[in-house]
């Protein structure tokens, strides 16, 4: 794993700290890993749902998907 050196406002370390504090995480290192990860996720996910919108556009067509079968197909494709 690689290490990392960085710098905080003070707000977002004191977060960190409570975050540890509480248990949600054993280390401030867990919890900056974690919100990285989720923010790669939400990353995927918004670039899934252009991907789909700019086909749409682009086919002219709708099809006969309904809403509950793309947020079915949206989940399946990021293991949601």
């Amino acid at each position: 794993m690689a290490r990392q050196t960085i710098t905080l406002a003070n707000q977002n370390d004191e977060w960190l700290k409570q975050q540890v504090a509480k248990e949600e995480f054993t280390s401030k290192s867990e919890a900056v890993n974690y919100l990285i990860q989720q923010a790669r996720k939400q990353e995927e996910y918004y670039e899934f749902v252009r991907m789909k919108i700019e086909l749409g556009e682009k086919s002219g067509v709708a099809t006969k998907q309904t809403k509950e079968e793309m947020l079915a197909e949206f989940k399946k494709r990021l293991n949601v």
